[in-house]
């Protein structure tokens, strides 16, 4: 049976405004050199963000769609697409950095000549009752929503990268009451064991990779309440866990020993003392604190040195299942600060914490198709598919993802040497 998911139609020009206004938002604080940087190939130029999503709605919205639309720029769709063979040839992904033009005053009116655009489209009641026309107006509010979250991680790496280290915003938000009243709890929940349902079964949008809904057996497990902290994870890098082997996948192994990794990503060591490099600048490590930043097999290792594992994709979705909630869970995008915070549990609480938010939570599970999974037809079945090989799933949301964005069923992936996202691990045992 194919999924045919219902959308608030009369919500899109709201939401689009809004979420597009939140992009500009985000690089707002930047310098127009700033937004030129591309470190690593990993990291895309904040410009290069701006012009993609642009280029998303211009592309698949109005150029097919909006009567008598005129594209802003013959070399646009060259300059932005992404990896969309079906759009033809494209800036490759590792020489984004070089693109010192168009300006970035021209971005921002591309942005304007597409919003203005999109804005009339959006009030053509004909597309609106488009289900597939729909659908792609869907998909871009999500894919720029992704971007967001990208837009705060590609910036942190790229300003970290400057010795001067510069903070990109410079006044560190107060924690909420919400985080920090409670008393830290490491104690364990359980998940009996029993034939659950995975993937997702509403009737709203989802992301094809989450489809379709089916039934797996999961033995009983015990799953951590709260995220591994910095100073749990020092206790690892003291007892020499970067130095030995035996807690290393082979492959991390000879990464971790041709980087010279001797802690994760951001941290630094002064006068003997630990700091963090954040989006707030250098701050001193928050010992209690979810640690982040760290590759599969970091997280991995660690794991094996604490003497338990991580836990599978499913398992994961089914302990959100029974315990994930937004509201108590709820450092996202939104609380603007842009940093893991401490797990909060009382000791008679059963909540797990940060489930949603905070951290992506590493999986030891493939990325790879449900039972049933169907590529769209077009461009868009690009989105998803192809990437299912050699990567390995992550759950939950971090500090940088939307919260509007995330769902217990949202499969993110990524290589398991990666470390510039806000990664975090979650244990478990029988």
């Amino acid at each position: 049976m194919s999924f045919h998911p219902t959308y608030d139609t009369g919500n899109f020009l709201f939401r689009y405004q809004t979420i597009r206004k939140q992009t500009e938002k985000i690089c707002a604080p930047l310098s127009p050199e700033d937004t030129v940087m591309q470190p690593m190939v990993d990291v895309s130029p904040p410009k290069w963000h701006l012009g993609h999503t642009t280029w998303f709605f211009e592309t698949f919205i109005l150029v097919p769609h909006l009567p008598g639309y005129q594209s802003y720029h013959p070399q646009y769709a060259f300059l932005f697409n992404s990896y969309y063979n079906s759009m033809g040839s494209r800036v490759a992904r590792s020489d984004r950095g070089t693109l010192s033009r168009p300006p970035l005053e021209d971005i921002y009116a591309y942005r304007r000549h597409v919003d203005e655009a999109m804005e009339e489209a959006l009030g053509m009641t004909s597309l609106l009752e488009n289900p597939s026309i729909a659908a792609v107006i869907e998909l871009g509010l999500q894919h720029e929503q992704q971007h967001q979250e990208l837009l705060l991680t590609d910036i942190k790496y790229i300003l970290s990268c400057n010795p001067l280290l510069p903070a990109y915003l410079p006044e560190v938000p107060a924690v909420s009451s919400l985080f920090s009243e409670k008393h830290l709890s490491n104690e364990w929940s359980t998940v009996p064991a029993g034939v659950y349902s995975v993937g997702y079964e509403g009737d709203g949008f989802c992301f094809d990779n989450e489809l379709k809904a089916h039934q797996v057996y999961i033995a009983e497990f015990q799953a951590r309440r709260s995220l591994v902290t910095n100073g749990e994870y020092l206790e690892f890098i003291e007892a020499g866990g970067y130095s030995d082997f035996k807690y290393w996948l082979d492959e991390g192994w000879q990464l971790a020993q041709q980087q010279q990794w001797q802690a994760p990503l951001y941290w630094v060591q002064l006068d003997g003392e630990w700091w963090m490099y954040t989006l707030h600048g250098l701050l001193k490590l928050d010992l209690q604190a979810p640690v982040t930043h760290v590759s599969f097999y970091e997280a991995l290792a660690y794991a094996n040195w604490s003497g338990y594992r991580l836990l599978t994709e499913f398992e994961w979705e089914v302990l959100a299942q029974l315990h994930a909630n937004p509201v108590t869970d709820g450092n996202f995008m939104e609380s603007e600060l842009y940093h893991p915070v401490a797990a909060v549990i009382r000791d008679d609480s059963t909540q797990v914490a940060h489930l949603l938010g905070n951290t992506w939570e590493w999986t030891y599970s493939g990325y790879f198709p449900y039972p049933g999974f169907e590529t769209a037809p077009g461009a868009l079945g690009e989105y998803n598919g192809k990437f299912m090989v050699n990567q390995l799933v992550l759950r939950g949301g971090s500090c940088a993802t939307p919260q509007s964005h995330i769902r217990p069923t949202y499969r993110n992936f990524f290589h398991a040497d990666k470390r510039w996202q806000f990664t975090g691990i979650r244990l478990a045992k029988r």
